[in-house]
């Protein structure tokens, strides 16, 4: 069964000396944050503030797969893709690449739960994010 998946968003961020590890490649863990960075901006260009009140989006799972090392200098392109919503969360999927390089270095997903900030537990999904993701 093929997971739908609808292209949202993309960022491009500069691959900084600092992200490099000790291997002359980016390290593993920094990925995640190119990931998070695109994440935010989407959902910040969608209304939804960084800094949550009421209720907000959480990460209940998260994963990679690295595909070949990035290196400095250059800048990256995430790609953020939305599956189908549910009642309170939503599957996400990200493919980063070099500018201007169609070569795939990683890829990943993470799964989005919109929760109540107060009782930390699920929340339906918002109707605009919903209504956004639901639409072709």
């Amino acid at each position: 069964m093929e997971v739908r998946r609808k292209h949202v968003h993309t960022s491009l961020i500069p691959i900084r000396w600092g992200d490099m590890d000790a291997y002359g490649h980016v390290n593993n863990t920094i990925y995640f944050r190119y990931v998070e960075q695109c994440r935010v901006e989407y959902l910040e260009r969608m209304g939804f503030a960084a800094m949550p009140q009421g209720s907000a989006p959480v990460i209940i799972s998260a994963a990679c797969t690295f595909h070949l090392p990035l290196t400095y200098p250059g800048v990256v392109e995430v790609q953020m893709f939305c599956g189908l919503p549910g009642r309170s969360s939503v599957p996400s999927f990200y493919e980063i690449r070099r500018q201007g390089d169609g070569t795939l270095y990683a890829s990943g997903e993470a799964k989005i739960v919109w929760m109540d900030v107060a009782s930390g537990k699920s929340t339906p999904l918002p109707d605009v994010l919903r209504h956004a993701l639901s639409a072709d």
